[in-house]
């Protein structure tokens, strides 16, 4: 029934007012707005699941003192070998009571304190028994059958940890690991990021509370809120289940002000499609930014998200689809690595784990939409693999293809992949570990990509696609300051997406105002320790006097490479003549290529467009990694 009280409800929407995103571009954007929490002190034994803000490091040597490495004797190693008076019986927890001297043994047990004056220990096998001695109620005398060198079986003073040693450090995850650290280092407290607070709102006048009995004609149980608080819970966030919202415009709106005062992530799901009670887009943009509102996926289409500022603090909305299967999904591949970034995790380390895995049977695919297939992964031993196998059918009102799947197929548009085609995965089982990246297969039939649209199964490579690491830098005052959204980087996601003969991976992202200083320590920084293979930038190559980027770019290369921005300023002046205005450089760091690219998103497309199809070949002869090029052109007038 329609919602028409004082309020009013205009006629649904016939046509979205926005345009559909890549979801590697929507990730971006995230990431882009996701800033870490700040930093509080916690006690150690509370840390786990914490990522550090700062440094741990050991103020004291582990083992504090001498121990021994076997059962055995303490001995003095130039007595060597013969019968020795056994002076004393030294175990765990026990101090020495004397100096051991030539010609005395103290009996010891494993990881006990060496007495001083000792410099070996001869483990138990390697002795025997005197004659007699073994019906004592003390051994009084021991055989030492072989001779040890000093040192022999000791663990020195901070032969494990030396004071200083780093023990965990900032913007790592305190798992069980780093928990045993802190406890054997004898650290009581850290300085860690504040964990997020997530509270999952489901909206519908449908929906009535699970795990109560039985339904009334027209509900429907709420399925969404107890399984969102479930995957929050087990991503190491703090949980608030904020109920049931009715499809009222006025409650809705009370209901998500309320609980942005209460959490850093609100979810909701339901309420964000083209029907007249779907009321959630239009509200997030009458309260805050919406920074996208369609996702070309499936399922999760209509997935939103938003800020807020609440209180002077920035607040995140995603608006997941009602649908449960899209709920699920769209949460795994834009709530955690916001979460993730929120906890204190690099960007580099907040993408999703991708491996590549042989279909066991085919899969039919959409014709107008990449999809996120719901699948169970399993190794196959025998020809080093992953065989991904769908969960069934994969509407997305349709739960059950949920249960059991750890992975996320990312199947393109077009007819059909095949038996044995490998297609990229996206893990979700947290069995699988907290890596971040591409895991390659071993080369299988064909393998499937996402820049694989619309290409014939008959025409896709054999093997795998080599894996280069993409960093992307938006310079640019106004979206550094958060006065603009910035739609430059999901341009320079989108167009990486589309290089064909090899992948690439955005694995970081930055926003720096347009200063040189600030844009040469970001460049610097990728490129000097070796964590992307290619860096893009895009906004500043004008000549106002804030355009600065040429000239910070050109600062720091080692060499540089005109063929590229000719390149480019020869296709953009093919579509306009202001393309004279632009100022593109292109070089190399080290081992990094690095280009700029302009400030609006169609530059960025034309411009890059115009070097695409070197760009794979370009990226190896950087890496100095051998391909097809070579192997097939040794002489090749063109490198």
């Amino acid at each position: 029934m329609c919602d028409c009280g004082d309020e009013g409800v205009s006629a649904a929407r016939r046509e979205s007012a926005y345009d559909m995103v890549r979801v590697e571009a929507a990730v971006q954007l995230v990431l882009q707005q996701a800033q870490p929490l700040e930093a509080v002190t916690v006690p150690a034994h509370e840390a786990g699941g914490s990522v550090l803000a700062e440094p741990v490091r050991s103020v004291e040597p582990l083992p504090p003192f001498r121990a021994s490495i076997m059962d055995g004797y303490a001995v003095v190693a130039a007595d060597g070998a013969g019968t020795f008076p056994v002076v004393e019986r030294i175990a765990a927890g026990d101090v020495p009571a004397s100096a051991l001297k030539a010609g005395q043994v103290a009996y010891i047990t494993t990881g006990s304190p060496v007495p001083d004056g000792a410099d070996a220990v001869v483990k138990v096998e390697d002795t025997s028994s005197v004659a007699g001695s073994e019906e004592l109620e003390r051994e009084a005398a021991v055989n030492i059958l072989t001779a040890v060198k000093a040192g022999q079986n000791v663990r020195p003073v901070g032969s494990d940890i030396r004071p200083g040693d780093l023990l965990v450090d900032a913007h790592e995850l305190v798992s069980a690991a780093e928990m045993g650290l802190l406890a054997t280092a004898g650290i009581t407290e850290v300085v860690a990021h504040r964990k997020p607070v997530a509270g999952v709102l489901s909206t519908g006048s449908e929906l009535v509370e699970a795990f109560q009995g039985t339904t009334t004609p027209g509900k429907i149980r709420d399925s969404n809120r107890p399984m969102l608080l479930a995957l929050l819970s087990g991503w190491g966030v703090k949980t608030l289940n904020l109920g049931v919202c009715s499809d009222k415009k006025q409650a809705l709106k009370d209901t998500i002000l309320e609980a942005l005062e209460k959490v850093d992530v609100l979810i909701t799901s339901g309420g964000v499609s083209m029907g007249e009670h779907d009321l959630i887009k239009p509200l997030l943009a009458e309260m805050g930014t919406v920074h996208f509102g369609r996702l070309l996926m499936k399922p999760g289409k209509p997935t939103t998200f938003a800020t807020l500022d609440v209180q002077g603090k920035k607040k995140m909305v995603f608006a997941l689809p009602g649908n449960p299967v899209s709920s699920f999904t769209t949460c795994h591949l834009l709530v955690h690595p916001a979460l993730k970034r929120l906890r204190g995790v690099p960007v580099s380390k907040c993408h999703h784990t991708k491996v590549y895995a042989a279909l066991t049977h085919p899969i039919k695919l959409d014709a107008e939409r990449p999809e996120f297939h719901r699948a169970s992964l399993a190794w196959d031993g025998k020809q080093h693999q992953f065989l991904a196998t769908s969960t069934g059918r994969q509407i997305s009102s349709r739960l059950l293809s949920c249960r059991n799947a750890n992975a996320l197929l990312c199947l393109p548009t077009g007819t059909e992949v095949r038996d044995g085609d490998a297609v990229a995965a996206i893990i979700l089982d947290s069995t699988f570990g907290n890596t971040t990246g591409v895991v390659p297969a071993t080369p299988i039939k064909n393998q499937i990509t996402a820049s694989s649209d619309h290409m014939p199964a008959n025409e896709k490579s054999n093997a795998p696609k080599k894996v280069f690491r993409a960093g992307l830098l938006t310079i640019s005052d106004r979206v550094s300051a958060g006065t603009s959204t910035d739609m430059s980087g999901p341009a320079m996601v989108d167009v990486l997406q589309q290089v064909d003969k090899i992948q690439m991976d955005v694995v970081a992202i930055k926003v720096v105002p347009d200063e040189v200083d600030r844009i040469q320590a970001v460049v610097m920084e990728w490129a000097d320790s070796d964590v992307v293979d290619l860096i893009l930038t895009s906004g500043g190559t004008g000549f106002s006097p804030r355009d600065v980027t040429p000239e910070a770019v050109k600062a720091v290369l080692d060499k540089e490479i005109p063929g590229f921005p000719i390149a480019m300023l020869e296709s953009s002046l093919k579509i306009t003549a202001k393309a004279m205005l632009s100022r593109p450089v292109a070089g190399i760091r080290k081992k990094t290529l690095i280009m700029t690219l302009p400030g609006k998103p169609k530059a960025v497309v034309e411009n890059f467009s115009a070097i695409a199809e070197v760009l794979p070949h370009a990226l190896h002869l950087v890496r100095d990694v051998p391909h097809e090029h070579h192997r097939a052109n040794p002489s090749s007038l063109y490198t």
